[in-house]
């Protein structure tokens, strides 16, 4: 196989992270602007990070053997490079069924139960990644929060389209309802796709009327995945991560028809949230060209009366928070997390 290295624009930087070479790499020339106002540790992650402009491009949606392979090749590569990280939490992960869903049931070491859940919907363009290859993300919080962390490994786009992969989350949330869990008693997570995802499962709920879990907190999320908003104009040269056109485009298309792509259970920007929604608490960065989509689901929610918190970094890139866990602005968005859940979910 040819060089078949895809990703999502982050295999390099999670590379370094993992392995520590980050804070000792030296680029005389970066790809992105550092500024001088983020820490020490941050302009060091983003010193190092590659040209995204040299990444292949993503298969097309109907290219199933090919997204398989690239699959193939990048869940082995995201498994090794979060080891470092994966190793020094020492999470419990067991595997688990729910309702024919395979889901990872993850605690953190010391765990103690408290009768609180925290469902989490991972990232990776909705085309990567699994349930045991962010475990960088998953166990992170977990280890934060203390709390168990249920995350479901979703069958990927183009192999499943989104109502399939919503249904499955939804399944999970049955479950959990049949083991003893309220809906008060849960609270649902998710970075980037997942971050979409998240929204849009809770939407579909609603909807549903299956009620609501407690509280939602969204890390860089993908609430809209057609390029619609500013930032996906003004800040096309400054993202780090991936060029939308050359690779989320793709993603998007796989995992939604494009006349399906502005459904609210899809991009939760369009969503009606004056029928309710959880209290939200929304994480990014301002090197983000998703930055417009966190404002706009802001403005959303709380144009329409809902509790919601945006919740913003400066010079940080996409889901910083699992990406470069050591740095300042990394510890103080999960100290963040972590009060917000304990606030809406009690200790």
């Amino acid at each position: 196989m040819k060089k078949m290295i895809y990703n999502i624009g982050v295999i390099l930087a999670l590379w370094l992270v993992f392995t520590n070479q980050v804070f000792s790499q030296q680029v005389e020339i970066p790809y992105v602007h550092i500024p001088s106002t983020i820490s020490q540790e941050a302009q060091a992650f983003l010193r190092a990070l590659p040209d995204p402009n040299l990444e292949p491009a993503f298969p097309d949606p109907d290219e199933i053997e090919k997204w398989m392979a690239v699959q193939q090749a990048a869940e082995a590569r995201n498994l090794e490079m979060q080891k470092v990280l994966v190793d020094r939490l020492q999470p419990n992960v067991t595997k688990r069924d729910f309702g024919g869903v395979p889901v990872l049931d993850i605690k953190a070491r010391g765990w103690e139960d408290n009768g609180k859940v925290l469902v989490y919907t991972h990232g990776g363009a909705y085309t990567f990644q699994s349930a045991a290859s962010t475990l960088a993300s998953s166990a992170l919080v977990a280890d934060r929060t203390g709390m168990r962390v249920i995350s479901v490994d979703y069958t990927l786009a183009p192999h499943s389209k989104w109502r399939q992969t919503i249904a499955q989350v939804i399944t999970v949330f049955n479950e959990l309802k049949k083991q003893g869990y309220a809906m008060a008693d849960i609270a649902i997570y998710g970075d980037s796709a997942g971050g979409g995802m998240a929204a849009g499962v809770v939407l579909k709920m609603r909807d549903d009327g299956m009620g609501m879990p407690a509280a939602v907190v969204l890390w860089s999320p993908w609430a809209d995945i057609t390029e619609t908003g500013d930032s996906y104009e003004t800040l096309k040269l400054a993202e780090p991560m991936y060029i939308y056109e050359k690779h989320l485009k793709h993603s998007a298309d796989a995992y939604a028809d494009p006349k399906d792509q502005k459904n609210p259970y899809v991009s939760p920007v369009y969503g009606d949230y004056t029928k309710g929604f959880p209290p939200t608490l929304i994480q990014g960065g301002t090197k983000e060209i998703f930055l417009s989509n966190f404002i706009r689901l802001y403005q959303a929610l709380d144009s329409d009366g809902q509790k919601v918190k945006l919740d913003l970094y400066e010079g940080m890139s996409h889901v910083f928070q699992a990406f470069m866990p050591d740095t300042p602005e990394s510890k103080r968005a999960l100290g963040k997390v972590d009060a917000f859940l304990k606030q809406h979910l009690g200790k």
